[in-house]
């Protein structure tokens, strides 16, 4: 039954981490429905890290063009030290917000909390649903605008995909350019709060890997396949079509959080 608990929880992380219904929320949500009690910050950093290699395998060539292209010199260079300057302005706020507020932050997650926070994101998926097709550029306003969405998304119950994804559209970014950058700059606070939590590990006074190797295994190939599926999914449904659905499920399962959290 353990087992099972945990490869759950990676499929939640996996799926939630790219679909726009909050994967923080949904983790606090399931450890509560399935009756787990504190953090298990070991799993936590396998799950991070399976989600944060999935993303790493879906946008492979394009971190791979990235990373030869900003040592060239010329035009292809110039632009691809813009776009990785563009992404690293992006992780600043959340930086900040995370590093600043990071213990308040996670004493929130409870489920009638994350209930009015799904909520919220209800609303910047119906708001951003409602912004006409961009065709703007990137650029440093409009990255640190997206990087804004993102630090609140820190929050439990707010999607850092549907808030960034949100914010772009409605600053004007094409749907395409929107899911990449949201999807690339997403490495950066993954990468960081897998560092916080393994800081965390490492000065716990007490063993936290309190669960079965087997469960972490497990919680951890489904994080990884479960995200990379959520996504390639993902890219595909913003460009081609809205997110009111996922809107109508997160002000759904807000309003069940708030009712019999």
């Amino acid at each position: 039954m353990e087992t099972l608990s945990y490869l759950l929880l990676g499929l939640i992380q996996g799926l939630t981490e790219f679909l726009p219904v909050s994967s923080s929320g949904h983790l606090a949500l399931g450890q509560a429905m399935l009756g787990l009690g504190e953090e298990d910050l070991t799993f936590t950093i396998l799950v991070h890290a399976a989600t944060a290699l999935s993303t790493v395998m879906v946008f492979r060539q394009d971190i791979g063009a990235l990373l030869r292209d900003v040592m060239r010199a010329g035009h292809k260079g110039s632009k691809a030290r813009t776009y990785t300057g563009l992404l690293l302005l992006s992780a600043v706020p959340a930086a900040v917000v995370g590093l600043g507020f990071k213990d308040a932050i996670e004493a929130l997650a409870t489920p009638r909390f994350v209930g009015a926070m799904l909520c919220v994101t209800a609303t910047i998926l119906y708001l951003s649903q409602r912004a006409t097709t961009g065709t703007n550029s990137l650029g440093a306003l409009r990255a640190l605008g997206i990087g804004l969405a993102q630090a609140c998304a820190i929050l439990p119950g707010i999607s850092r995909s549907g808030s960034t994804i949100g914010a772009a559209l409605m600053l004007g970014v094409s749907r395409e350019e929107a899911a990449r950058f949201s999807f690339l700059m997403a490495l950066i606070p993954i990468g960081g709060a897998t560092l916080l939590t393994l800081k965390d590990l490492m000065e716990a006074p007490v063993p936290t890997a309190t669960g079965p190797w087997t469960g972490y295994i497990v919680g951890t190939v489904a994080a990884f396949v479960s995200g990379w599926v959520a996504c390639t999914w993902m890219i595909r449904l913003v460009k081609r079509s809205n997110l009111a659905g996922f809107g109508a499920y997160c002000l759904a399962t807000g309003i069940l959080a708030l009712i019999f959290g």
